[in-house]
């Protein structure tokens, strides 16, 4: 356990922040706040709005709440056998899973709880609306950014590289 710490960490902090401003935007503003109804916090860029996504991002899946939350079950099973070859005793890669994983059970939560998700940040940018999203999203899109540039920067395992020498004549 001592030796996930770090990820441990992130993983509690993220879900508790995910959870808290969620609870925040369902006690202030009733479900199916958008447009109009939501608030605005910078003119023509960011608003809060109260939207239910029963899909994954950007509404595909839309209606499989029940499969993304199983989805999310076995995603965070397959990380916990997966931890060693993941690379989980590094330091980076404990804090990428972290926020990956307390965005996944920040998801699966509202799922369970709500049958759908909560997403309630609104950036517009001109006359593109990006898709509602929520801090459990953007903990998933981190982690899982950070996680492949920490990858692609790790050598390649002593067992893997094939060493040429000279060719015999």
């Amino acid at each position: 356990m001592l030796a996930y710490r770090r990820f441990w960490l992130m993983a509690g902090a993220l879900f508790v922040l995910d959870q808290l401003t969620k609870y925040w935007i369902n006690a202030r503003m009733p479900l199916g706040s958008y447009g109009p109804a939501g608030r605005t916090v910078i003119p023509g860029f960011f608003n809060l709005v109260h939207v239910g996504n029963t899909g994954a991002a950007w509404s595909m899946f839309s209606g499989k709440s029940t499969g993304l939350a199983l989805l999310a079950v076995g995603t965070l099973v397959a990380i916990f056998f997966w931890r060693r070859a993941l690379g989980l005793r590094h330091s980076s890669a404990q804090a990428a899973f972290g926020l990956l994983c307390g965005g996944i059970v920040g998801n699966l939560v509202d799922r369970l709880l709500h049958g759908h998700v909560i997403d309630f940040l609104d950036l517009h940018f001109g006359t593109y609306i990006y898709p509602t999203f929520n801090v459990a999203d953007s903990g998933i899109f981190v982690g899982v950014f950070w996680y492949i540039l920490w990858s692609l920067k790790q050598p390649p395992e002593a067992g893997n590289i094939k060493v040429q020498g000279p060719k015999a004549k």
